[in-house]
């Protein structure tokens, strides 16, 4: 098992870095790639054994997967760089650390870990996201009260995508 630490401190490396991509293999066969761009399709033979799903932007995804999920409001360009602009002034943001896709709650027909209005201590499981058929339980960075959840349940997420917005004064 890879420690997700470890994988996010490489991903911050890569960032602050001029190298495009980082590649580590294990003596048990398991290889990590972490790459700044994403893979072309076919151009790149794929490892046996991967850790993390390669990201794709979602440009690149077919427009049927680019469409709002059930249950949450589709709003204009306009309206979503104003909700997202007061969100970053006003809220924290819990962020996804992986590729996967999201759980609102632990099992199927259970009660979600929060709903909007839930108060939440740093450390308390909000959410799990389930990559390569492992469910990883996602834990908050802050104490404050839900004000958003952002990611539809049983949804794709992608690294870094917000999942929840919390104020950290509520």
């Amino acid at each position: 098992m890879i420690d997700l630490r470890y994988v996010k401190k490489l991903v911050e490396l890569l960032d602050q870095s001029t190298v495009d991509s980082i590649e580590i293999s294990s003596d048990k066969g398991m290889k990590l790639r972490i790459s700044k761009s994403p893979q072309q399709r076919g151009a790149v033979q794929v490892p046996q054994q991967l850790a993390l799903p390669t990201m794709i932007a979602a440009q690149q995804l077919p427009a049927a997967q680019q469409t709002p999920a059930e249950g949450v409001p589709a709003f204009t360009s306009e309206e979503t760089a104003r909700r997202t602009e007061l969100a970053k002034e006003k809220f924290l943001e819990v962020k996804s650390p992986m590729v996967g896709t999201f759980y609102r709650s632990p099992e199927p027909g259970a009660q979600p870990y929060i709903t909007e209005g839930s108060r939440i201590e740093k450390g308390q499981i909000v959410c799990i996201i389930e990559a390569m058929k492992i469910m990883n339980e996602i834990e908050s960075e802050f104490t404050g009260v839900v004000r958003e959840i952002a990611a539809a349940d049983a949804h794709p997420v992608e690294y870094g995508q917000v999942l929840f917005r919390v104020d950290p004064n509520g």
